[in-house]
């Protein structure tokens, strides 16, 4: 039988400065690790993904996208923290923005609820020397962001591992 995957949409919303907006998950009280990985999250049924794009990025971060940005990465991964799925299937958005304070929607509780515990902006040398025992997400962010901004815009949506 074919794995339940969870599909989402994740926007790499970068400042002129070329610095990431990076949400911090805290999924320690489950005995899981700190992983900060971009804002975004899973598309529901009848959603497109710039709807599940607009959705996510208001609640979570307070930005508005009116256009499909470019798609710049994909990513299928099994994992075990999307109850009720065998993994994800990730789609990344390229959203290039002025930088901005983020304040979502959602107030702090809710946020917690979705394990979001931070949100702050990265260079790719900070997230290459490595944030203690917090995680990045994809696991080889430092690279293949650092690749995105030498390469430009890919003709078709790079694969990524973990």
């Amino acid at each position: 039988m074919a794995p339940r995957m969870r599909r989402s949409v994740r926007a790499i919303i970068l400042d002129p400065d070329d610095q990431v907006l990076l949400c911090r998950h805290d999924t320690t009280a489950a005995g899981g690790p700190v992983v900060w990985a971009m804002p975004g999250g899973g598309v529901e049924p009848g959603e497109t993904d710039l709807q599940a794009l607009r959705r996510e990025l208001a609640e979570e971060v307070g930005l508005r996208v009116t256009a499909l940005p470019p798609h710049v990465w994909h990513q299928r991964a099994l994992v075990d923290h999307a109850p009720g799925y065998d993994g994800v299937v990730n789609d990344y958005f390229l959203v290039r923005a002025p930088a901005f304070t983020p304040r979502g929607e959602w107030d702090d509780a809710r946020l917690a609820a979705e394990q979001i515990t931070g949100v702050r902006w990265w260079s790719v040398p900070e997230i290459a020397a490595g944030h203690g025992d917090d995680l990045f997400s994809p696991r080889a962010l430092a690279a293949t962001l650092g690749a995105l901004l030498a390469g430009g815009v890919p003709s078709e949506p790079v694969r990524l591992g973990v």
